[in-house]
């Protein structure tokens, strides 16, 4: 058993856990599956790690570039508040735990329970109608730390096994619903990549495809295809447009915390930046922005493809009619490359306008944006609402996510009692989604618990009664489900 044991362990510490390895692992399965020779399994384990670890490099440093930004307007104007962030979340949702008495590891095991559960939802496919399985590792740790403190806080009656049960149950059945929820919408946009979205805004993804073209309107010109005037062509091209449109962001904040304030070492209330010029400081961190997001996209074109093949191994032989779910930054290669600075530039709006709303409405809560759902949130809804919609609809909705992450963030910052340790989750499906399934569990205990299971499992339901016909064609013949459907 002891042996047994120190197998899961480490493979939950090394591989479960570290997404750049599970995608490796699994194109290493699938590979062999597919019987394919020892060098070309290996080559494709290789280009599906490194290709992951590429994405992690551009993903970090957007976030890294930013995060002390946000730490310096708490501290230089003496903020008491919650940052909207699930990397804030999941150390308030731990810290949270270990204040009760309960220890952070539940999460792990709790993480467990799901991925299974996950797992077995798939291979009922026939009966759960549920075509996806979540790999992406550190969402999940994310989700499962603010997912154990809600069944804590909730049910402080329960013992360690049960509340790591409850857990279990309804996280991976929220994984299992919410990616699958996804999965039209990314084959139409990657034109069969696939794959299926994996990460904190899936709901929101399947909203803002179905509201876009009612926003954007038919004839809507995607962001691609607009012809911009004389001088401003030059933001055609995506580099220029980011850096640009990042310089003046920074230049904004880093002005208003002044260059004095973010010289004055940490030990005396600054930031402890060093740097020769300011205006150059400034530029550099504009325009890394521009470097870690092209690093991305590269990421994201060496792993893909990679992934998709292999993992035809995996469904056709283990875990049929199924697609993997992976990181959201994974769609951006698909869309229009100024598509995520669009969101980004328009979901922060939003929120500074909520922002705004709660000092001058004297909210109990102080909300302070994080990167992580300003950035990755309303860039994926930029990218799915401009293919469906073009400019217009991406610009309106990633607005509107950005003021709803901020005023319902603040509500579950509250009601979940986080913002006591200076951060919540943030993200849009679990400031909405979650806040919705923690009211139920607030005011109805444990009833509330299994109505809303009950009704994440009816979704795939819903979804498989209006197209049985070729509810699952669209993963396992994708080019039969477009002559089917008429798509081009």
């Amino acid at each position: 058993m002891e042996f047994l044991k120190s197998i899961w362990m480490f493979f939950q510490s090394n591989i479960l856990t570290q997404p750049a390895f599970f995608v490796g692992f699994l194109v290493l399965i699938g590979n062999l599956l597919l019987k394919k020779p020892w060098y070309q399994t290996y080559s494709g384990f290789v280009k599906a790690t490194v290709g992951y670890l590429i994405l992690n490099v551009g993903s970090g440093g957007l976030v890294s570039n930013f995060r002390p930004i946000l730490a310096g307007l708490n501290q230089r104007f003496n903020l008491n508040a919650a940052v909207i962030d699930p990397y804030f979340g999941q150390n308030a949702a731990q810290h949270a735990m270990e204040a009760v008495g309960r220890t952070s590891s539940l999460l792990f095991l709790g993480l467990l329970v799901a991925f299974f559960w996950n797992i077995l939802l798939v291979a009922l496919r026939k009966v759960t109608k549920i075509r996806t399985l979540f790999t992406t590792g550190h969402i999940m740790m994310q989700q499962s730390a603010t997912g154990m403190w809600m069944m804590i806080f909730f049910f402080p009656q329960f013992q360690d096994a049960l509340a790591v049960a409850l857990l279990g149950l309804i996280l991976g059945t929220f994984w299992a619903v919410s990616s699958n929820l996804t999965v039209e919408v990314t084959q139409r946009l990657t034109d069969g990549g696939g794959f299926a979205v994996g990460h904190q805004q899936m709901f929101g993804i399947w909203l803002v495809d179905k509201l876009a073209p009612k926003i954007g309107g038919k004839n809507a010109k995607p962001i691609e295809e607009m012809e911009l005037p004389g001088w401003l062509s030059i933001f055609q091209d995506n580099i220029v447009a980011t850096s640009t449109l990042m310089l003046l962001f920074f230049g904004i904040l880093l002005t208003v915390l002044g260059p004095t304030f973010l010289k004055t070492p940490a030990a005396d209330g600054g930031l402890g930046i060093s740097f020769n010029s300011f205006p150059f400081y400034v530029m550099t961190t504009a325009f890394n922005m521009a470097v870690y997001l092209s690093i991305l996209q590269l990421g994201v074109r060496t792993f893909v493809a990679e992934l998709t093949e292999a993992f035809t191994g995996i469904s056709d032989k283990l875990l049929p009619g199924s697609v993997p779910a992976v990181d959201c930054a994974a769609t951006y290669g698909f869309g229009s490359p100024n598509a995520p600075i669009v969101g980004f530039f328009f979901g922060a709006l939003g929120q500074f306008l909520a922002i705004i709303g709660l000092v001058v409405f004297k909210s109990p809560v102080l909300i302070i944006t994080g990167f992580v759902p300003v950035f990755f949130d309303n860039a994926t809804f930029a990218v799915f609402a401009n293919k469906a919609s073009g400019l217009k609809a991406a610009a309106v909705l990633t607005f509107c996510s950005g003021i709803i992450q901020v005023l319902c963030g603040a509500v579950c910052a509250s009601v979940f009692q986080t913002y006591q340790y200076g951060g919540w989750h943030g993200n849009f499906d679990i400031s909405t989604v979650w806040l919705v399934g923690g009211l139920l569990q607030k005011y109805l205990g444990i009833i509330g618990y299994v109505i809303g299971i009950v009704a994440l499992l009816v979704i795939p339901q819903l979804q498989y009664s209006r197209d049985p016909e070729h509810y699952f064609q669209v993963v396992e013949d994708w080019e039969g489900y477009k002559a089917a459907k008429g798509l081009e």
